[in-house]
């Protein structure tokens, strides 16, 4: 019998399986959020909170620059510019001279503003409506010339101007072991420990807030007997979540570096 011939050729190895596919989102590392290693404090004096009549004188005296005769008292285009400017800088003055703490207060007093500037321009426009409020509107005409309204966005612009001058010189500054209090032109510091630093926040205006998203913010450090009080501090709530991140990086890492050293 012939020997039987054995095959030189191999069969294919088989395919491994296939992995199954994990999920791209599953992979990736969830973002962290940046932690800062300072944050600036800077309270502003109130006279920022004016800013909505500078912008009203600012559009007003633009307004009134193209008109022929802006003292015209028959003029009731004139006249409602004029109104609503004065509407504008008292809503500014109760916002400087009250404290709205609630919503419910900064409610009604909308309502009631939204009220009488309503009924104000109503007649002025239907004269024919209310004969003796028209009447006694027809007399009061606050008219003035562009010149009125650029002296007092210039007035407020220059003071704007020297606030953000001297703020430089007098700010705090938050880092993640020491609070720093700069002021005076020739940078004098007050240095405070910021660990353990406890902060409370207070929204004693809702106006105030909704125009700079402005707060007071009061810092204790530990060992320090003195309480801070920072008024009128702009975006208060993004300033406290930052010095809340920085902080409690800090105390994850020191009990790290603990934990460590006791493993040692």
């Amino acid at each position: 019998m012939a020997d039987e011939k054995t095959s030189d050729k191999k069969e294919p190895a088989a395919d491994p399986p296939e992995q199954p596919k994990r999920a791209e989102g599953s992979t990736r590392p969830a973002p962290k959020a940046s932690v800062q290693d300072r944050v600036y404090l800077v309270p502003y004096p109130k006279i920022v909170f004016l800013y909505p009549t500078f912008l009203a004188a600012v559009a007003a005296a633009i307004c009134l620059s193209f008109v022929t005769s802006p003292l015209d008292p028959t003029n009731n285009f004139v006249a409602v510019i004029s109104i609503v400017f004065q509407f504008v800088f008292a809503l500014n003055l109760v916002i400087l001279a009250f404290d709205f703490p609630r919503t419910t207060s900064l409610t009604l007093f909308f309502f009631v503003a939204a009220v009488v500037m309503g009924l104000v321009l109503l007649f002025t426009f239907q004269p024919n409506l209310l004969p003796a409020i028209t009447g006694f509107l027809k007399r009061y005409r606050p008219l003035a010339n562009p010149t009125f309204y650029w002296s007092v966005a210039g007035i407020l612009g220059a003071i704007y101007l020297v606030v953000l001058f001297s703020v430089r010189f007098d700010y705090w500054e938050v880092r993640s072991n020491e609070l720093l209090h700069h002021h005076g032109v020739l940078s004098n510091i007050e240095r405070f420990p910021s660990p353990h630093l406890r902060i409370d926040k207070e929204i004693t205006d809702v106006f105030e807030f909704l125009l700079m998203r402005s707060g007071r913010l009061i810092l204790q450090p530990s060992e320090e007997r003195r309480t801070i009080i920072l008024d009128n501090v702009p975006n208060i709530d993004k300033k406290e979540d930052a010095i809340t991140r920085m902080l409690g990086a800090l105390q994850v890492q020191v009990r790290n570096d603990a934990g460590r050293t006791n493993g040692g």
